[in-house]
């Protein structure tokens, strides 16, 4: 018995230097990739991302873990086996000469492998929980998109970024979905596949599929400045897009048909999963930003303590929608958003400076902590299914489904804007419809049976092409495709205020009105906005702060949505002003008032074609890729 003890003792000691041995080549992976990445960005290299580079480190450790190291194992007889007929239990009692030891589900190992338990001991150590990915490394990425959001371009694109995210990520769902059918069906006749893949998981991998993750095409646009508008409608796309997906994910594990056959169609559970999707959906957004707009410390004197809060309030949304069946991504999404418009302004000014960095950098680290991993992941998941009809299978239709998901979208879209989405713009989102951290996250999160498992190989094999072969040919495509860079961000507040929806310009003076001021320390004082008989309700809401602070403050949002009065455009030798005071020009005699009313003979329609003309002048200019000679290291 004292010898059992012991020989525990010694496990459980081999065990904890192993994990430390795991970590220890994480940081290390994670430590060369930054190295690697200063030189690049030293050298000006832009062919390869700093998500491809970990990846191929990734890659580069895997196969040096799975054949350059020899087998190891700290058991000392072949682990005991037993059958349960009622499945497979979380939890094991086992009794061991007297002592009852506990034993938990990790998860289900390959037959091929049951043999060779001992050798693959410490593969299988390498292989994380697919929750830590979920709970731990998605939350920081997400929250870091909502919380950094340009919100100028994201607001003034919002409706073609709706229509992307959840129109076109359906349809790219479904297209996939059904084209995958067809690759299974054909791979079952030729006698490729034995084992049971069903209609609902080709539909299954057309939703996590359909996440995209643009990150490295993002990166070099905003290392290059490109069209902000173009960025946003990217930038909007892939973070409402995962949001999409991993709802979408959600409802399609959630559509069981009533009946014998419960793969096939059936109408009721069809609707069921939609109600499943909007619910979830609704309820995850309405969480988040709840959560965001309720977030208030006064704390502002301890910025430490100020910005630890912020920290932990802006996780829990996460774990807090998880908890109550809801999506954590969704929450923390819309809740990065809310507190970077509301809360941001009430913390302190070293506080906003801890917040912003704290959170980049936590979205660094995760983030290329994933990627690394993906690579790792080649070589020591143990489950990998390669099936060659169905990977070429999959290539083909996520460019069919993204094809169909930007090209008809932007055609309907253009029918209702005056500034059209341009076919260039529309060839780059195309061409940019990477896949990334999500894709591989929802993939890895399930892989049980034998089509997750392929479904999981085939994600990994995507990912790798996507990120290597177009995120290193973005450059080369923005110059084929005369795509302006070195943009000045000021430029786009030059443009007309119909671009704004009627809609959100009274969301907008609301919320500047209103909501900032009761949320926030910015904005007019509600004394002077709410009525006079409201007075004793605004004088309760109105914090001192504002009161102190009213002269100097200026609304960090104002350039969101360009009103009547906050309009200044320059055409030939004709300017127009209408920040609120009269102007009269000289220009033939033409004059504009400041509502922007003709007061001389020049018509409103001469003026948009001016406009349109000076647009189309400014978009011929500046093709060219002009790479700053400065260096910035």
């Amino acid at each position: 018995m004292e010898f059992a003890e012991l020989a525990s003792e010694k496990e459980a000691e081999e065990s904890h230097r192993q994990d430390s041995v795991n970590l220890l080549t994480f940081i290390l992976l994670l430590t060369l990739t930054i190295l690697t990445i200063w030189l690049f960005k030293r050298r000006r290299v832009r062919f390869l991302h700093e998500t491809g580079l970990a990846m191929i480190y990734g890659l580069l450790v895997g196969v040096i873990l799975r054949y350059g190291i020899p087998a190891t194992s700290y058991h000392h007889k072949t682990p005991p086996s037993c059958t349960l007929k009622e499945g497979p239990a979380s939890t094991l009692l086992l009794n061991v000469s007297g002592k009852f030891f506990e034993y938990t589900l990790k998860g289900e190992i390959n037959s091929r492998e049951i043999q060779n338990v001992e050798q693959n001991d410490m593969l299988r150590k390498v292989t994380f929980d697919p929750e830590v990915f979920f709970n731990i490394l998605l939350p920081p990425i997400i929250f870091h998109a909502g919380y950094s959001l340009k919100k100028r371009h994201f607001f003034r694109n919002l409706g073609s970024i709706i229509t992307y995210a959840f129109i076109g990520t359906a349809t790219s769902c479904f297209v996939i979905g059904n084209l995958m059918y067809g690759v299974v069906k054909l791979m079952q006749l030729v006698g490729q596949l034995t084992e049971k893949f069903y209609y609902t998981d080709c539909l299954f991998f057309g939703a996590i599929i359909s996440a995209t993750d643009p990150v490295t095409v993002l990166a070099i646009f905003n290392e290059l400045h490109a069209d902000g508008d173009l960025y946003a409608l990217l930038f909007g796309e892939s973070v409402m897009n995962d949001a999409v997906a991993i709802v979408l994910s959600s409802s399609i594990v959630a559509y069981q048909p009533s009946g014998a056959n419960t793969h096939m169609f059936d109408a009721s559970a069809f609707f069921k999963s939609v109600g499943v999707f909007l619910g979830i959906f609704s309820g995850s957004f309405v969480m988040g930003a709840a959560t965001g707009v309720v977030t208030f410390t006064k704390l502002h004197c301890f910025p430490l303590l100020e910005t630890a809060l912020f920290f932990l309030m802006s996780w829990s949304t996460f774990l807090l929608a998880e908890a109550c069946g809801f999506t954590g991504v969704v929450a923390v999404l819309f809740c990065g958003i809310t507190q970077a418009h509301y809360t941001y302004n009430n913390l302190s000014d070293e506080s906003t400076k801890r917040t912003k960095q704290l959170f980049e950098v936590l979205h660094f680290l995760a983030e290329n902590f994933i990627f690394s991993y993906m690579g790792l992941a080649l070589f020591t998941f143990q489950n990998h299914i390669f099936s060659p009809i169905f990977i070429i299978g999959a290539f083909f239709a996520i460019f069919i489904g993204r094809a169909l998901n930007i090209y008809p979208l932007s055609f309907l879209l253009n029918l209702g804007k005056r500034h059209k989405i341009r076919g260039n713009f529309q060839h780059m989102m195309m061409f940019a419809g990477l896949r990334g951290a999500m894709a591989f996250a929802l993939a890895i999160r399930d892989t049980a049976t034998y089509a997750r498992q392929m479904m999981f190989t085939t994600t990994l094999l995507i990912v790798f092409f996507t990120v290597w072969v177009f995120g290193g040919g973005t450059t080369p495509m923005l110059s084929w495709l005369h795509i302006r860079v070195d943009v000045d961000s000021d430029q786009d507040l030059h443009k007309t205020k119909q671009e704004s929806a009627w809609l959100f310009r009274q969301w907008y003076t609301f919320d500047h009105n209103y909501l900032k001021p009761i949320l926030t320390h910015s904005g007019p004082p509600l004394t002077s906005t709410l009525p006079s008989y409201c007075g004793l309700l605004a004088s309760c809401l109105t914090s001192p702060q504002a009161y102190e602070s009213h002269e100097q403050l200026t609304d960090p949002d104002a350039d969101l949505i360009r009103g009547d009065a906050d309009l200044t455009f320059t055409f030939s030798d004709t300017a127009i002003l209408t920040n609120g005071a009269d102007a009269a020009f000289a220009s033939g005699g033409s004059g504009w008032s400041a509502n922007g009313k003709r007061s001389g003979s020049t018509s409103e329609e001469a003026l948009e074609r001016e406009t349109d003309s000076r647009e189309q002048e400014l978009l011929s200019r500046g093709t060219r890729l002009v790479f700053p000679i400065e260096d910035h290291i």
